[in-house]
């Protein structure tokens, strides 16, 4: 259990609660939260103290629920962000399918799609062929009967392509790879006299979790990453930065996310070096001539060739241009990949007091991932469900938490970490 900071006060439920020693007037943003998980909250905005809520879409139950918050609350422009300090709490709105929901949609663009229906299939057949397909182990008939008719993945992706047409700032997320999550069980009917879940908290939007029992039924890799594929071409073709997932699955993510920009990375400092045939080099081979710095002429010159390719084609690039490794689990060396010099899109890493400081084990770790996180790449996040004094409590104690290992002042971090959001939002 995450321990609070001394002297900080806690609400009901035990969460810290935000202090007014903490500078809010210079803009606290939370990278990725889910208070429309619980639209009773929405009216506290107007008490918060955090500036902008990215606030994320994960499924079918949400996605118009986002989208109504921010036509109220989004900001519009880059000044908006400026402001938003002193300002009531604004929203950047961001639609995605997450991972534990990804069994309920099918690849209608697979040779093979694992729903079809024809003159010797019913759609009732077609269902169980499908979530026998992506769920193991392979669940029976009345745990399927449970479960939405599945949907298509392209209806999906066209939906989400109008609502990012209709919010010019929106994310494409939350998405990503997971392989510790359980499907949960059905709830059963409140007369079952089996029945040991906790009542359904009517407060909550449905779809979720919402206290049932887990199942033993988990969705399969491949599945997840064409799910997943789908969402970054999407955030690649309309230039929008994305929000990861990644849980017990910090490899495959990045295999999986790498293969977009293949072909477009980078050039090395060997490739760099390179000059036109007959022309004279003169380059050193010393080691420390060798460290030449981010943007130069070869680079920029292969990334204007590149960029000009796209636009000839009239669409995006294959990979979206920003990502945030939402809550980042991962180690060190494994942020290293993310972090290598030929990758193409820019990529930050965002942390919250609510899965990164949850635990014993992810205490003893964060220290030195928030060290190896470059400083212009640092987000910070809530990650919770509900709006209020909760989410700007969370926030602070990892705003604090993340200045304190980096060796900041509250003031520069949060200058700083503006500027990483504003970048990360803006481009």
């Amino acid at each position: 259990m995450y321990q609070l900071r001394p002297n900080a006060s806690s609400g009901d439920d035990g969460a810290p609660q935000p202090s007014d020693s903490f500078p809010w007037q210079l803009g606290a943003y939370d990278a990725h939260c889910h208070p429309t998980d619980t639209m009773t909250s929405i009216d506290e905005f107007a008490k918060m103290r955090t500036s902008v809520l990215t606030i994320m879409a994960t499924r079918s139950q949400d996605q118009d629920l986002v989208a109504q918050v921010a036509a109220s609350h989004s900001i519009q422009s880059s000044q908006d962000l400026s402001d938003a300090a002193a300002a009531a709490c604004k929203v950047v709105p961001a639609f995605g399918w997450h991972p534990w929901f990804s069994h309920q949609l099918y690849d209608d663009s697979s040779k093979e799609p694992t729903y079809k229906t024809d003159d010797n299939t019913s759609p009732a057949e077609a269902k169980k062929a499908h979530y026998r397909a992506v769920l193991q182990p392979s669940p029976d008939d009345a745990f399927i009967d449970g479960l939405p008719d599945p949907a298509p993945l392209s209806s999906f992706i066209a939906a989400t392509r109008q609502r990012l047409e209709a919010h010019p700032l929106a994310l494409v997320g939350e998405m990503g790879l997971d392989k510790a999550f359980l499907v949960p069980e059905q709830r059963a009917s409140s007369s079952a006299a089996e029945d040991t879940d906790a009542a359904r908290d009517e407060t909550l939007t449905p779809g979720g979790r919402e206290g049932r029992r887990l199942s033993p039924h988990r969705v399969r890799m491949p599945h997840q990453q064409a799910v997943l594929a789908a969402q970054l071409r999407l955030a690649g073709e309309a230039g929008r930065a994305v929000s990861l997932h990644g849980v017990q699955a910090h490899g495959v993510l990045y295999d999986t996310v790498s293969r977009c920009w293949a072909g477009h990375e980078l050039p090395s400092r060997r490739e760099q070096k390179l000059v036109a045939p007959g022309a004279e080099d003169f380059s050193s081979s010393s080691e420390e001539e060798d460290e030449e710095e981010e943007g130069s002429l070869p680079q920029r010159m292969k990334a204007l060739e590149l960029k000009n390719k796209q636009e000839k084609k009239g669409k995006g690039k294959p990979y979206p241009p920003r990502i945030c490794l939402h809550s980042f689990s991962g180690s060190v060396s494994t942020l290293e990949q993310w972090m290598r010099r030929n990758v193409p899109a820019k990529v930050y890493v965002s942390f919250s007091t609510a899965v990164n400081m949850s635990t014993e084990a992810s205490r003893s770790k964060i220290d030195d991932v928030i060290k190896a996180v470059p400083d212009d790449r640092v987000l910070i996040e809530s990650d919770l469900h509900t709006a209020g004094a909760d989410m700007d409590g969370m926030l602070e104690d990892m705003y604090r938490h993340v200045c304190k290992v980096k060796g900041w002042t509250l003031e520069d971090g949060l200058k700083r970490i503006r500027s990483n959001y504003q970048t990360f939002i803006f481009g």
